[in-house]
C-alpha cells in the first residue's frame, strides 16, 4: 500500500558508495541531481569520506535513520547489484588493507554457523541484522521510522543462486518496499516470478553525460588527461580488469591482446582502476601487464578521481574491460565498448551480459573472453556513430522516464544536507 506523501521529510540516498567503486560513487550523484527534494543524507554501512576522489562524506545508515527517526525520512537505494551481496562479502570490501584477509577467513565461520551467526555479526559490524545489508527492510532495523522505501534500477542477476536464506530476506525487503526498478531483465524476470512487481529502468550511470557533461569537460582539460593526449595524439583505448584476472596465463593472453589491436588500430593503451576497494582493481596487476607488453604505447593512470575516470573514459575512441560502468559511461558518451569476462564465467549470465543484452545495440559486442579482446576492439571501432549517439539519447530519455515515479514518491522541499 502506498503511503501519503509528506512534503517536509528528509531522504537519505543509500548504498554502497562507502567504498571506492566507480559506479557506485557515480549513482548518488546522478539520483541527488534527479530529485526533487533537497534535504538529503549520504548513507552506507560505514561511515567514510570519500570526498577527494569525488565521492561523498557518508554516514552509517543506522546512525543517520537514529538522528532522523522523530521525521520518518525516505530512503532511496541509488542502485547497484546490491541484491546479492551477502554481508561477509560487504565486510571483505569495506574493510582496511591490512584487514582483509581476516574478514575473507571469516566466510567459512559464517557458513558453517548459519545464518543465526551471521546475522548477529552483520548487526555487530553494521548495525543492522541482514544477511543482505545493502537491502535495507524496516524489519532490520526496527529501531529507525521509516517513511518510504525505493529501489533504483537495482540489480541481481544472480539472485536464483543465492542461498535460501538471503533470498527469501531480499524478496521480503522488495515486497514491503514502495517503488522497486530493476536494471536488467534478467532481474526483472526474476522478481516478477517471486510476485514482485519491479519496473524496468536502465542504470543510473546512463545520465552521466546529461547531467555531467560539464563537469567532465573539466576534468578533461586537467592535467592527468593532457598528459594522456599528450602520449597518445592519435587515440588510446581506456583499459580497465579487476584483480581477479591477475593470474600470469591471463595476463599473459591480455598483454599479447593489447599489444595486438595497438598496432593495428593504431591506439594508445591506458590502463586505469574502477575501484581502488578490496576485490576490485590492483595496480600490481596493471604492472604486469604493461611489463608484458613489446609495444611502448602504454601508460597507467594515476588517478582515482570519479571525474577524471569519466573523462579518460569520454575521451577514449574506446573502452574495454571488466567493468560494468566503465561499459555504461562509454555507452553515455557514445563511445565504442567491450566488456571481458573472466575466464571462470563461462557462458553463464552476468550483471555484464544481462545489462548489455537488456540495454546496448545489437551491432556492439557484449561481452568476450580475454582470447577475443582484439578482434572485438577492432570490431567495435567500426560501429557507427550516429548508432551510437541514438543509443545513448535513448538510454537517458528512458532513465527520465523511468525515475519519474520514484522522484513524485519522495518529498520537496527542505534543503541539501552536506555535513
Amino acid at each position: 500500500m502506498r503511503r501519503p506523501a509528506t512534503r517536509d521529510a528528509p531522504t537519505i540516498l543509500f548504498g554502497a558508495f562507502d567504498r571506492h567503486n566507480f559506479g557506485d560513487l557515480l549513482f548518488p550523484h546522478v539520483v541527488a541531481r534527479m530529485l526533487d527534494c533537497r534535504e538529503l543524507y549520504f548513507a552506507g554501512l560505514a561511515t567514510r569520506d570519500l570526498r577527494e576522489y569525488g565521492g561523498h562524506r557518508v554516514e552509517r545508515f543506522d546512525r543517520i535513520a537514529a538522528a532522523l527517526r522523530e521525521r520518518a525520512p525516505n530512503v532511496v537505494h541509488v542502485g547497484g547489484e546490491l541484491l546479492t551481496c551477502r554481508a561477509w562479502e560487504a565486510a571483505v570490501m569495506l574493510a582496511r588493507a591490512d584487514e582483509v584477509e581476516r574478514r575473507i577467513a571469516c566466510a567459512d565461520t559464517w557458513r558453517h554457523n548459519g545464518p543465526a551467526y551471521a546475522l548477529a555479526d552483520a548487526h555487530a559490524r553494521f548495525g543492522a541484522a541482514s544477511l543482505a545489508p545493502y537491502v535495507l527492510s524496516r524489519q532490520a532495523y526496527p529501531d529507525a521510522r521509516i517513511h518510504r522505501v525505493a529501489f533504483n534500477a537495482v540489480g541481481g542477476v544472480e539472485l536464483d543462486a543465492c542461498e535460501p536464506a538471503l533470498r527469501n530476506e531480499v524478496l521480503a525487503a522488495l515486497a514491503a518496499a514502495d517503488d522497486v526498478s530493476v536494471r536488467d531483465r534478467y532481474t526483472q524476470s526474476q522478481l516478477i516470478s517471486a510476485g514482485i512487481r519491479a519496473r524496468l529502468v536502465p542504470d543510473p550511470a546512463v545520465m552521466t553525460r546529461a547531467l555531467f557533461g560539464a563537469r567532465i569537460r573539466r576534468h578533461a582539460d586537467a592535467r592527468v588527461m593532457r598528459e594522456v593526449r599528450h602520449a597518445f595524439p592519435a587515440g588510446y583505448a581506456a583499459v580497465q580488469f579487476s584483480a581477479d584476472f591477475g593470474d600470469d596465463a591471463t595476463l599473459d593472453v591480455i598483454a599479447r591482446q593489447l599489444d595486438r589491436i595497438a598496432a593495428s588500430a593504431r591506439l594508445g593503451v591506458v590502463l586505469f582502476r574502477a575501484g581502488a576497494a578490496p576485490w576490485h582493481d590492483d595496480l600490481a596487476c596493471y604492472q604486469r601487464i604493461a611489463a608484458r607488453m613489446r609495444r611502448a604505447s602504454v601508460r597507467l593512470f594515476p588517478s582515482l578521481n570519479l571525474w577524471d575516470i569519466c573523462a579518460l573514459i569520454a575521451s577514449s575512441r574506446v573502452y574495454c574491460g571488466s567493468s560494468l560502468h566503465g561499459r555504461i559511461v562509454a555507452m553515455a558518451f557514445a563511445r565504442p565498448r567491450v566488456n571481458v569476462r573472466h575466464p571462470s564465467h563461462g557462458t553463464r549470465t552476468t550483471k555484464l551480459t544481462a545489462c548489455a543484452a537488456t540495454w546496448d545495440a545489437p551491432c556492439v559486442p557484449a561481452v568476450v573472453g580475454v582470447d577475443d579482446i582484439a578482434d572485438a576492439i577492432d570490431e567495435t571501432l567500426r560501429a557507427d556513430a550516429a548508432m551510437l549517439r541514438s543509443n545513448a539519447t535513448e538510454l537517458a530519455n528512458l532513465y527520465r522516464a523511468g525515475f519519474a515515479p520514484l522522484r513524485d514518491l519522495c518529498s520537496r522541499g527542505g534543503r541539501w544536507h552536506t555535513r
